[in-house]
């Protein structure tokens, strides 16, 4: 990217850490298949679980229990399914319950036919519905089977932290299994899958600066699984065929590492940067909305809405600027849609809302600059024939 821009667009993608980089370039010069019995095979067997343990490390999870995927987005298709098994006995999952504000991956509902679909409500505020979550599970059918709760540990589009290990008491006593997205919350909060509560979480390597094309499935033990949803070899234990993609795995594993070192200490600091830049926004549009605001967030997001500027206008606008900010989540195909996380916290989803995210690349200068180009923008929203 040319130096005359800056790139605030961390939740859509991270930039690709130095370190994952180089474990990249290292894994190419490896030659083999991973399920191969020679030296060769055995080199990058040794890779795999390594990374393995890497990205359990960053979970607090074991690292029998990674199964390493394509993507986030993949990783939801394979928990989401009615088909589970505990050990060797097949165990039935009745209805999936998912959170308003879940991501498309989530909220699609994976393998569960449509009919089994139900939504959970969030506060205006952008939080989970507890009470509604609650008398949700209270009017299961388990003559269906057992319920699975589906929520994101933090929303990718306003920054939110849900409150998962007040989920986790509700969903317990209801037999349920509870899958949390944890894409956003990886490198930017501590993680344990033990003090969520959380039976699966899902993470994905570019996200915390690792490369494209790698994710990950990660289960509390090694019992209760999915069945596949890709079948052929065997590979990960069975649970998703396919040899695996050494390459990308590898810069995974490198960015999992750094995403764990010091996370209070780098999320402070880019905290920090964030609330500098949210002052100067309201000092130059008082009328400026930042979702979320009053409640717990993630200290790297900004997601606002500036009355009378439309989202598709205002991204344009910073991007002519200079300035690389989305216009919610970075899902579907460069598209500007409607925002389901606005519509679902009670605002108009018409207008829309603009995400800024940062990251510990981000200097004070381009907090600076951001704020030059929003107050530039917001100025103009004023001018005879320029509201949207």
């Amino acid at each position: 990217m040319s130096s005359s821009r800056i790139y605030m667009d961390w939740n859509a993608t991270a930039p690709l850490l130095p370190e994952a980089r180089e474990a990249c370039l290292s894994a190419l010069d490896l030659l083999g298949n991973p399920s191969s019995v020679h030296g060769e095979g055995r080199a990058l067997r040794t890779l795999v679980e390594n990374a393995r343990r890497d990205v359990a490390l960053l979970c607090g999870a074991k690292p029998g229990s990674v199964i390493f995927t394509s993507g986030a987005t993949e990783a939801a298709n394979l928990v989401l399914t009615p088909d589970f098994r505990m050990g060797r006995m097949p165990l039935k999952i009745g209805r999936l319950y998912a959170s308003s504000i879940e991501h498309p991956a989530v909220r699609e509902g994976g393998r569960f036919p449509r009919e089994a679909l139900s939504e959970i409500p969030v506060t205006s505020d952008g939080v989970v519905d507890l009470p509604a979550l609650r008398d949700l599970l209270t009017a299961h059918d388990r003559q269906l089977g057992l319920p699975m709760v589906a929520v994101m540990l933090v929303n990718n589009e306003t920054g939110i932290i849900q409150p998962v290990a007040e989920i986790a008491e509700i969903v317990r006593p209801h037999g349920g299994i509870l899958v949390v997205d944890a894409v956003q919350a990886a490198g930017r909060l501590p993680l344990s899958i033990e003090d969520l509560g959380a039976d699966f979480l899902i993470v994905s390597s570019h996200k915390i600066g690792g490369p494209k094309g790698a994710g990950a499935l990660v289960a509390r033990g090694e019992v209760m699984m999915p069945a596949p949803l890709i079948r052929g070899g065997g590979q990960e234990k069975g649970h998703r065929s396919g040899t695996e993609n050494t390459v990308s795995i590898a810069g995974f594993a490198a960015a999992a590492r750094k995403a764990g070192e010091g996370v209070g200490q780098r999320m402070s600091h880019v905290g920090a940067l964030r609330d500098k830049l949210e002052a100067d926004m309201l000092a130059a549009a008082a009328d400026v909305v930042i979702h979320g605001r009053d409640v717990s967030r993630v200290g790297n997001t900004t997601f606002f809405t500036l009355p009378g500027l439309k989202a598709e206008t205002g991204q344009i606008a910073f991007d002519l600027e200079g300035v690389a900010l989305s216009a919610g989540s970075a899902c579907s195909s460069g598209k500007v849609g409607q925002s389901h996380v606005l519509m679902a916290m009670g605002y108009d989803p018409r207008q829309g809302a603009l995400r800024i995210s940062i990251g510990e690349g981000t200097t004070q200068a381009d907090i600076d600059r951001c704020a030059a180009v929003f107050a530039k923008v917001a100025a103009r929203r004023r001018m005879p024939g320029q509201a949207a």
